[in-house]
């Protein structure tokens, strides 16, 4: 098996795979603590049926650099998010499930009226599974997906103590003259972002995956933030890259098998967990 991988690595795409999945499983595991402590996980989820709309929209329109349709589409979708939870007549899961189910509705519909592809069903299931997209990266994919995923650490390690602050007491952030409305809109800003470089790995359905599981795993070994933090970020990193060398080897998709490769590493830390709690009682 490690012969084979040896082998597929002297393959331009696969070291491209590679590449942005490590990115990609870093960016998303960091902001990922934050979202799951806000008890808004599920956002995740609600950005990339959105991102699915706009990506059935770009293909309608024949549109080649997706990228510059799906970004502002999702971003705004982001802030319609953050300024609708915050009204008092609708909540923030009820705004997120909206707009997710409206946006994935939108997406197949246009898709199934003006799409010229001979298989409708194939190119559905790649964006909502990230089949096989992320093997078909080009160079200039690459070199977007590592500027966007740099920007996003450089935000998160910048403005760590006020995304901290945030986090655990919003209003006493807010009453001490942190600007959180702002710090908020740029947490969803940078999701946004994240989303829609993660659609080349997981596809649309699995993202959330990526978000959750591995904060939900550090939280079962660790429960200080900034140790959560590293650990979610290393579990990510090293799950992401089992996945994509399972899967390139065995030859299952790309997105479910990294997903796959989570949960396990979630029942591992669950598990570790359970027995450390009882060594220590």
């Amino acid at each position: 098996m490690i012969e084979k991988l040896i082998m597929y690595l002297q393959y331009p795409f696969v070291r491209y795979a590679l590449i942005v999945g490590v990115l990609i499983a870093l960016c998303s595991s960091l902001l990922g603590v934050t979202l799951v402590l806000k008890r808004f996980s599920f956002i995740g989820d609600g950005l990339s049926h959105v991102a699915f709309g706009a990506m059935a929209l770009a293909a309608v329109l024949n549109i080649t650099n997706d990228m510059l349709l799906i970004l502002p589409v999702t971003i705004a979708g982001a802030v319609i998010l953050l300024r609708t939870g915050q009204n008092a007549k609708i909540k923030g899961d009820a705004a997120v499930a909206m707009v997710s189910v409206a946006s994935l509705a939108f997406g197949y519909l246009i898709m199934n009226v003006f799409s010229t592809s001979s298989n409708l069903s194939g190119d559905v299931c790649s964006t909502l599974f990230g089949s096989t997209s992320i093997l078909t990266l080009t160079k200039k994919e690459v070199l977007i997906c590592m500027i966007l995923s740099v920007l996003v650490v450089v935000f998160f390690v910048l403005f760590y103590n006020k995304i901290f602050a945030v986090t655990f007491d919003e209003n006493f952030s807010k009453a001490t003259g942190v600007r959180t409305e702002a710090y908020n809109l740029m947490i969803a800003v940078v999701i946004a972002v994240i989303i829609v470089l993660a659609m080349n790995l997981v596809g649309s359905l699995l993202i959330s995956a990526l978000v959750i599981f591995p904060a939900l795993s550090a939280m079962r070994l660790f429960k200080n933030f900034k140790s959560v933090t590293i650990c979610s970020a290393i579990l990510s990193v090293v799950c992401a890259l089992v996945g994509i060398a399972v899967s390139i080897v065995a030859g299952t998709p790309v997105g479910s098998t990294i997903v796959g490769i989570d949960t396990l590493a979630f029942g591992m830390c669950w598990l570790l967990g359970t027995i450390r709690g009882g060594i220590v009682k």
